[in-house]
């Protein structure tokens, strides 16, 4: 069901430094910050020629990351997004299995205009987990 890593999302106390320090050290291709308020977030992309790294800091009243923040000053991984072809498909798969998908249930439009969903970090080993739908259109993607 699930397909490609799409990214490794990363809580940073300071966007601009640690975006800096993405581009400046590691030599990285690096997204101008993006503010998402609907997810409270500011989200910043790495590229890499296999994946991406998600940069998140939070954004406004109530941001999901706040918390992650604050028990974390110096930030750190939050969570990784795979990439799923029906997301809808997926949802009623991971509900028929036990797993918990967190808020309403119903996708939400993220960080790439594509629809995502979060699962339940206690039902996937501790780790947060997000899916987006994705269609590949090339084929060899489809045979990966």
């Amino acid at each position: 069901m699930i397909g490609r890593l799409n990214h490794v999302a990363i809580v940073v106390p300071d966007l601009a430094a640690a975006a800096a320090l993405y581009k400046s050290q590691l030599g990285a291709e690096v997204s101008d910050p993006v503010p998402l308020p609907d997810h409270g977030v500011t989200t910043v992309f790495v590229e890499l020629p296999n994946s991406k790294i998600e940069l998140l800091h939070p954004l406004g009243e109530g941001s999901p990351v706040a918390n992650f923040l604050s028990n974390n000053p110096a930030g750190g991984m939050h969570h990784i997004c795979y990439e799923v072809e029906d997301i809808h498909a997926a949802i009623e798969h991971l509900r028929n299995e036990g797993a918990r998908v967190l808020g309403d249930g119903k996708p939400r439009i993220g960080a790439h205009n594509l629809p995502v969903v979060f699962l339940h970090p206690k039902d996937f080993c501790g780790t947060l987990i997000e899916l987006e739908e994705v269609q590949r259109d090339d084929p060899v993607s489809q045979m990966t």
